[in-house]
């Protein structure tokens, strides 16, 4: 799935890179922002939204946070849609059916959600909002800001542990998760669970499962771990003209998170960034050197 969605990924910031396809629904005109001052309002607007995204936790304001899921992602889903659309001549209004359809994907992910829909919108989420950032960044603050990133998801993880409460309370209480889900259940498990369903016709009542000890493993990768290599390979793209060394620098971010995942203990919260930043940086110097 990481990989899948680097590579359609790419396609739609490959997509908003021709001067002929601009941005949809207002975002074009972020394009006139020079990157440093860019980065320097990421990163205030990041600390920002953290702050009230806890502040939300805090007060227990679910309808809030799921209404500010529904209106990115559908946005998210719109922008990629868009792209896809606008290849076809014959599709008329594409940015319009585009936003229909990330409004009706959006709506089953946030309000009617298993883990199958979850999944498959996430696909279409992190390709829209990397080709928003592509524009605006170029290769140096790319760099800076995955260095930033990297030494923060390392203190929210490991010292402050903020991204594993975020995640969990977004999973347990608010029935929803930025980033891929995958569950696991052992044998024994599984056929708790065959047996559950048959019984209550695949309605399994949430007191039966704590009842029976249900409990399931979750591995998860959080949505900022898959957008910004995207983005690092689209900023690639646009610098230096080079689809086959994006390409390059997905094959390594990617083989950086199978080591994470190859070598990383179960059952413990990992930052995905620092990985992920060696990755991309080993493949934009392999590039850069052999290709450029």
């Amino acid at each position: 799935m990481f990989i899948l969605t680097q590579l359609l990924g790419l396609a739609v910031v490959n997509f908003y890179l021709n001067p002929n396809h601009i941005l949809p629904y207002g975002f074009d005109s972020s394009k006139t922002i020079q990157p440093a001052s860019f980065l320097i309002q990421l990163i205030f607007s990041f600390i920002i939204t953290v702050v009230i995204i806890l502040m939300l936790m805090k007060i227990r304001s679910e309808f809030f946070m799921k209404l500010w899921f529904f209106v990115v992602v559908s946005l998210a889903i719109a922008v990629s849609m868009n792209a896809m659309l606008s290849i076809y001549s014959f599709i008329i209004a594409p940015t319009i059916i585009a936003l229909i359809i990330g409004v009706i994907f959006s709506y089953f992910k946030i309000f009617r959600m298993n883990i199958l829909i979850h999944n498959i919108t996430e696909v279409m989420v992190y390709p829209g909002i990397a080709a928003l950032f592509v524009t605006m960044l170029n290769i140096k603050i790319t760099i800076i800001l995955l260095l930033i990133i990297s030494v923060y998801d390392m203190w929210a993880v490991w010292k402050s542990k903020i991204m594993v409460k975020m995640a969990k309370y977004q999973i347990n209480t608010l029935g929803i998760f930025g980033g891929f889900l995958i569950a696991h259940a052992n044998k024994k498990i599984k056929e708790k669970i065959r047996l559950l369903k048959q019984k209550y016709k695949n309605n399994i009542p949430d007191k039966i499962l704590k009842k029976n000890k249900i409990k399931i493993q979750l591995a998860i990768l959080g949505g900022g771990d898959i957008v910004f290599s995207i983005i690092a390979a689209g900023v690639f793209l646009k610098t230096y003209q080079s689809f086959v060394g994006s390409l390059v620098v997905i094959l390594f971010a990617s083989l950086a998170l199978l080591y994470l995942y190859t070598f990383g203990k179960k059952n413990k919260s990992y930052p995905a960034m620092p990985y992920l930043t060696t990755g991309i940086l080993i493949g934009m110097a392999i590039s850069k050197i052999f290709l450029i």
